[in-house]
């Protein structure tokens, strides 16, 4: 079992220490997941519109609320998708996200990215000229969407708001304007990408990481970090596998944690934490020195997103940057 380990929230509340994770997880896979999931202990579940199994979600829910748990029990976040970063829309995705899940509030709600599409045609809206790319809404700010997220809160439908894939400079924008902070800071982090800087920063203004992919992938072909000698060696030592030392490393780092999987023996396995000494997290940490590598950077999704967001070399050709204020 995990160490039952919770963090605390700059609102108060407390955030489970391991989650489940639902991002790329096929059709049909994630009811299942979920079930075994909360059977085994997890209380932190990970969701977003765009994943596209949230209805799933909710019928794994209707299979253990309140038969294995209460939904006070539950932390349970979504994510705002980017072509409902306005007022309007904004809502309407919210109250389509409890619809999915038959819930009448979450837990946290995070704007996914901070770009914004064009409304009104489709999850991922087609340019209309340029083939192979999404439209995006050059108009909505973050601080725009984030006002509409604060009214979001005012509701009663999410008790803690935040972002995901934000850098120091997009949350820096939303602070300066609105004065409200963002509960959590939810980012692509493991060895490969410890993001130093934006850690100590989210740390000093009071926003919580929860770390994705914290095994790595291998969207550009690299070997996933599961595979590499330092972490194997680690786990051998603890007696754990490679996946449940990556998922220590970032807990060592004051991160909470939300590994991915739909199999059962992985959903248990990756849920058995063990603690690293100050060195064997240093041997871990190490692999990612001159060795940097972001996996999910949208200007190589497809459709295309032409907008820099990180200062990644790869987004150097992107046409637009992000509109902050």
């Amino acid at each position: 079992m995990s160490f039952g380990k919770v963090l605390q929230l700059n609102t108060g509340a407390t955030i489970p220490e391991i989650g489940l994770g639902t991002w790329l997880s096929k059709p049909n896979e994630v009811e299942s997941a979920v079930e075994i999931a909360v059977r085994n202990g997890y209380r932190h579940l990970d969701l977003a519109m765009i994943y596209r199994n949230q209805d799933e979600v909710g019928r794994a829910l209707k299979k253990v609320i309140p038969s294995v748990v209460t939904r006070e029990q539950l932390f349970i976040t979504s994510k705002l998708w980017n072509c409902s970063h306005q007022q309007g829309p904004a809502e309407a995705e919210l109250d389509e996200t409890l619809k999915q899940l038959g819930l009448t509030y979450l837990d946290l709600y995070l704007i996914h990215w901070p770009v914004a599409f064009e409304p009104g045609n489709g999850l991922v809206p087609p340019h209309p000229t340029k083939e192979g790319e999404v439209l995006l809404d050059l108009k909505t700010s973050l601080v725009d969407t984030w006002k509409a997220m604060i009214k979001l809160k005012e509701t009663g439908k999410v008790k803690a708001i935040g972002v995901s894939n934000f850098t120091i400079e997009h949350i820096k924008g939303l602070i300066d304007a609105t004065g409200v902070v963002p509960a959590v800071n939810q980012i692509e982090a493991h060895p490969l990408l410890p993001q130093d800087a934006l850690v100590a920063y989210c740390k000093q203004v009071g926003v919580h990481i929860t770390a994705y992919s914290p095994l790595g992938n291998n969207f550009v072909g690299k070997p996933m970090l599961t595979e590499n000698a330092a972490v194997k060696e680690v786990a051998e030592k603890l007696g754990a596998t490679p996946a449940q030392v990556l998922v220590a490393w970032g807990v060592y780092r004051g991160y909470s944690v939300i590994p991915k999987s739909v199999q059962e023996g992985r959903i248990i396995s990756n849920f058995k934490q063990v603690a690293l000494s100050e060195g064997d997290y240093k041997k871990v940490t190490a692999i990612g020195v001159g060795n940097f590598e972001r996996f999910n950077i949208p200007i190589r999704f497809k459709p295309k997103w032409d907008i820099g967001l990180f200062n990644e070399e790869l987004e150097k050709t992107a046409t637009y940057q992000v509109n902050i204020a």
